[in-house]
């Protein structure tokens, strides 16, 4: 029987943590670095257990992106992967329901995640948008653009904010991978 739990990063013990991180190197098979691992952290996580040992994960970090003159409080999706022989199975869609539910009731005026093209059914089978116009960063030098990230930016408006999908969308600056 499988059982979720949704914890801030500081509700999470040190072994939970590292089972965390365990699950993140295998499912992106050696490409999840020490900047994607910290891009997890701090925020809501949502993990799914079976027997004890989790098979799934993904979380929620608040960021800052720039629209339309606004300054918008994101709830941005990161690090969702579930272990390779229990995929498809619906354990990524409990991951996502789960941060959906405090993204919707979190305050925040966006979702927003950045999408391998494995993963994009299950985005949009759930409602998350594609961002159609470009992505750029507010670097320290200023706002460059990302267009290499141009087609995998999704979104998820919250009720009675408005958004663009044609417009620029602009992430705060992070050190690794800005989106």
């Amino acid at each position: 029987m499988t059982e979720l739990r949704t914890a801030h990063t500081s509700a999470l013990t040190a072994a939970e943590l590292a089972a965390v991180r365990a699950l993140m190197d295998d499912a992106f098979e050696g490409d999840f670095t020490d900047e994607d691992w910290d891009h997890t952290l701090c925020g809501v996580h949502a993990l799914v257990h079976d027997a004890g040992e989790l098979i799934a994960h993904g979380s929620l970090v608040q960021r800052r992106l720039l629209h339309g003159g606004r300054a918008l409080r994101t709830g941005y999706v990161e690090a969702v992967a579930v272990r390779a022989d229990r995929r498809r199975q619906g354990h990524g869609s409990t991951v996502m329901a789960a941060l959906e539910r405090v993204l919707r009731d979190g305050g925040y005026q966006l979702g927003a995640l950045g999408a391998s093209d494995e993963a994009v059914p299950l985005y949009t089978g759930r409602g998350w948008r594609l961002w159609r116009g470009p992505a750029s960063v507010l670097a320290p030098t200023g706002v460059e653009r990302t267009a290499e990230e141009d087609g995998c930016i999704y979104v998820m408006p919250v009720p009675g904010v408005d958004v663009d999908l044609d417009g620029e969308l602009t992430c705060d600056w992070r050190p690794g991978d800005v989106w």
